[in-house]
């Protein structure tokens, strides 16, 4: 998988949601980014966040929760997701 999209992605993660104390390699390519499990701590406005932020940097647009969730499951799951969306990456 693109190495390169996984770590622009954990780029701008930290720094559109003003993550502190947090650096790329702190994520983990397969950890969640939501929930219980998740060392980022991100929540619903976070979701919505990243919502916006990828339709601006990437044009894509994530339709309903169910996308969103399994988009948003892991840096994993987000740059399959983005590869499949555009054809750019």
């Amino acid at each position: 998988m693109n190495v390169e999209l996984k770590q622009q992605l954990k780029e701008m993660i930290i720094a559109e949601l003003k993550l502190t104390n947090v650096a790329p390699d702190d994520i983990s390519d397969d950890g969640p980014l939501f929930g219980s499990e998740s060392a980022l701590g991100l929540d619903s406005l976070d979701a919505v966040e990243l919502v916006v932020l990828l339709k601006k940097k990437f044009g894509v647009e994530i339709g309903d929760q169910s996308t969103a969730m399994a988009a948003f499951a892991s840096i994993n799951s987000l740059a399959d997701f983005l590869s499949r969306k555009t054809p750019s990456t």
